[in-house]
C-alpha cells in the first residue's frame, strides 16, 4: 500500500506538469529511465533526489504527500490570490466552494 503510494503520486503530479519521464530524467540529470524506474516501482530515490524532484514539480515535500491535494500547484495560486480579497469577497468564494462541494 505505502510503497505504491510514491510511484503513483510521482507519476500523477509529473504528467499534471505535462513532462514525460525521460525529459523529467534528464532534467534531473539523471538516466532516462530514471523516472520509469521509480514509477514502475523498480527503484526508489535517494531523500536528496526526492528534493530534487519536489522541486522539479514546484511542490513542498510536505504537498507531496498530501494525499488529499490532488493539484498542490493551484491550490498555492488559489490561496494566494484568495489572500488578496476583502473579506466579503472571501465569504462569497468561499460559499461557492460549499455550494460546489455538496453538488458533488
Amino acid at each position: 500500500m505505502y510503497e505504491d503510494f510514491l510511484p503513483e503520486r510521482l507519476a500523477k503530479l509529473r504528467t499534471q506538469k505535462g513532462v514525460s519521464a525521460r525529459d523529467m530524467s534528464l532534467s534531473l540529470g539523471q538516466a532516462n529511465n530514471y523516472i520509469n524506474n521509480i514509477e514502475n516501482k523498480k527503484s526508489l530515490p535517494s531523500m536528496q533526489a526526492f528534493f530534487y524532484i519536489c522541486e522539479y514539480l514546484g511542490v513542498t515535500p510536505q504537498e507531496f504527500f498530501d494525499e488529499e491535494n490532488p493539484s498542490p500547484e493551484a491550490l498555492r495560486t488559489l490561496m494566494a490570490e484568495a489572500k488578496k480579497l476583502d473579506s466579503q469577497s472571501v465569504e462569497y468564494i468561499l460559499g461557492i466552494m460549499k455550494k460546489l462541494n455538496n453538488a458533488k
